[in-house]
């Protein structure tokens, strides 16, 4: 089992539904984003996913959120646009190009990320 990592980021506001504290205020961060990709079969070149490939992927994806107030998108309306559903809407975008799609994390803060992956 071969395992790609990469890292790519986005800045956005949002703010949480349901709870009771300071996240409930619209605030923003510089989310960092890590996509992992899982594959057996590597291509003619020995390579499971060239990077460059997922890089452009990943980006188009995060230009969805970035400078955005996420509580305003489309997929996010009436929800709670936490670090753990960005993720599942990362990790769901992202299997529909590349179904070797593991996981994908988001970093809130250089000490707090919220992954999102299937079993």
């Amino acid at each position: 089992m071969h395992e790609l990592k990469i890292e790519s980021s986005f800045s956005a506001a949002h703010h949480l539904l349901n709870y009771d504290g300071e996240c409930e205020n619209q605030h923003g961060h510089n989310w960092k984003v890590e996509l992992y990709i899982r594959g057996t079969e590597l291509d003619k070149a020995n390579l499971l996913i060239d990077f460059k490939i997922l890089k452009k992927e990943l980006n188009a994806v995060l230009k969805l959120l970035d400078h955005k107030d996420i509580n305003t998108l489309e997929e996010f309306q009436g929800i709670s646009p936490s670090s753990e559903i960005i993720s599942k809407f990362i990790y769901k975008k992202m299997k529909e190009k590349f179904p070797q799609t593991s996981k994908v994390s988001v970093w809130e803060t250089e000490k707090a990320c919220a992954s999102y992956f299937e079993e």
